[in-house]
């Protein structure tokens, strides 16, 4: 068995001591799911996994609900941040990754028993008139978008094929989130705004995300989401906002932590490893 050191950290030593400190007022939680389905992760370490049961998903609502938390969506999200908006209800966001159809079975039946909304990022190379699938799971049908629209679940993308957009020249980044948004809209009828970057975000490079910012403003997106973790805050980019991961490991203490703002602590170890990372590729790339 996995020791989960970020939860005993998120627990005993970040909670309390966030109990001690100011806290910032202008901050929304947004949580980050992909699948929901029973899935054998036994291998992967807890901090990784991105599955969440179908039951787990629902005590997971139904605690949020208890708690009296309410969704809005990304753009809501954004506004109340950028004017620092107060609200009488605890604000957070849904969304999930990759346009699997186990949401439309296992995921918006929960959601909708509790009045809460969703925003799913769509790869639409994947997404077709029949069932198509992406890493071996089913993704949602075009047919199934309507439908869950209907339901009032948004939707943003997620680009075209899944990519690690930071390897990509300009131009085809440029295809990546155009062409998927059109492709949404053109199924949808409504207009896309939101993006989810695929894969872990490259935060320390500062080139490549002023790029593709502009690259996304260019192409009529005003917010989206990264895997860096913590709250979107008042100081957030409106198009690269932090998020919360959630899995089926989370328990009732850990997610409440974790819209609490006792989780936030991990993007800072994150940031560093991933610059370690970045070095390790700028040298191994000179050397050969």
């Amino acid at each position: 068995m996995n020791l989960r050191l970020d939860r005993l950290a998120t627990l005993y030593v970040a909670a309390p001591l966030l109990k001690l400190t100011p806290q910032d007022e202008y901050s929304i939680p947004i949580l980050m799911y992909h699948s929901i389905a029973d899935e054998d992760e036994s291998r992967v370490h807890p901090y990784y996994r991105t599955s969440t049961s179908p039951q787990a998903f629902a005590l997971q609502m139904e605690q949020l609900h208890q708690a009296g938390y309410e969704t809005c969506s990304p753009a809501q999200a954004v506004s109340q941040l950028e004017t620092k908006a107060k609200t009488t209800s605890k604000q957070f966001v849904i969304t999930f990754d990759d346009g699997y159809r186990d949401f439309y079975q296992n995921a918006f039946p929960s959601l909708n028993r509790f009045g809460f909304t969703a925003t799913v990022y769509l790869p639409t190379a994947y997404i077709g008139e029949s069932t198509q699938q992406f890493k071996g799971k089913d993704c949602l049908t075009w047919v199934e978008v309507q439908e869950l629209q209907n339901h009032g679940i948004l939707f943003g993308s997620h680009t075209v094929t899944h990519p690690q957009l930071s390897g990509l020249s300009k131009g085809a980044i440029e295809i990546e989130v155009r062409d998927s948004k059109k492709a949404i809209e053109d199924n949808t009828g409504r207009v896309v705004d939101s993006f989810a970057y695929p894969y872990a975000f490259p935060q320390g490079d500062v080139e490549f995300r002023k790029m593709l910012r502009d690259t996304l403003v260019s192409a009529g997106y005003r917010n989206g989401v990264c895997t860096i973790v913590g709250r979107a805050g008042y100081g957030s980019d409106p198009l690269f906002m932090e998020r919360l991961p959630v899995n089926g490991l989370d328990d009732k203490a850990l997610l409440r932590a974790k819209l609490a703002g006792a989780y936030d602590w991990i993007s800072m170890p994150q940031s560093i490893m991933k610059a370690a990372k970045a070095r390790a590729a700028r040298v191994s790339s000179r050397l050969r």
